[in-house]
């Protein structure tokens, strides 16, 4: 569960004054159980004076669950086992990485965050298509329900739990999404129709940017 950095906090501060300049006004905030997304979130949130409004945290939003890999460096897992199987790890859509033991320490069913789970439901490891199978039903049971309503709504999640939600709304395929990057920071608008269906979707602000920041995403896990 890693911190923000200072270029992460300034990165959720300049979201949170471009969806204000732009005139966005949400109802109500999602986001996951671990920091860093809870205070990407705060801190947009402040930049937009819309710190009163409702926030709900779901542990089906936070980042996959990368295994054996957890708390390791991207780059020195890349210098140790290669480019090529890192990224089958991280990037392909059903090859998980090595499992946690049960007796990890760092195995989730120690942490207080996660009591209300099941053995069962706490992940030893996942690949995209794990990720995706958890996040959509909190998505369709109770994300989508306010957005029937009509309620404007804010998700502040992780690299692969949005590029889940970005699968299931787009349908994008298993081949396509492994080359899909979602770059950190830049707000990605989302407009739906009654029936939820999308009618279209863009990053906010410069689109050079943008792309520049999803390539810096990409090789994020290759060695140095």
């Amino acid at each position: 569960d890693v911190d923000l950095t200072d270029e992460g906090r300034e990165q959720a501060r300049n979201a949170g004054r471009l969806l204000k300049s732009e005139g966005f006004k949400f109802d109500l905030a999602y986001t996951s159980v671990l920091k860093r997304a809870i205070k990407t979130l705060w801190l947009t949130l402040e930049e937009m004076d819309r710190m009163w409004i409702p926030i709900h945290h779901s542990w089906r939003l936070n980042e996959r669950h990368y295994g054996g890999l957890q708390g390791l460096n991207k780059a020195e897992t890349a210098a140790r086992y290669g480019d090529e199987q890192v990224l089958a790890w991280r990037r392909s859509y059903d090859t998980p990485p090595p499992p946690l033991a049960r007796d990890d320490p760092r195995h989730s069913g120690r942490d207080p965050r996660y009591a209300s789970l099941s053995e069962a439901e706490l992940p030893l490891t996942e690949c995209l298509k794990d990720t995706v199978a958890r996040f959509v039903p909190y998505w369709n049971s109770v994300i989508a329900p306010t957005v029937r309503e009509g309620k404007r709504v804010v998700i502040a999640a992780h690299g692969n739990s949005l590029r889940a939600l970005v699968k299931y709304l787009d349908r994008v395929s298993n081949e396509e999404i492994v080359g899909l990057n979602i770059p950190t920071g830049i707000p990605l608008v989302y407009e739906l129709d009654a029936a939820l269906q999308p009618v279209r979707h863009y990053y906010l602000g410069d689109a050079e940017a943008a792309a520049a920041a999803a390539a810096a995403v990409a090789n994020q896990g290759k060695a140095r």
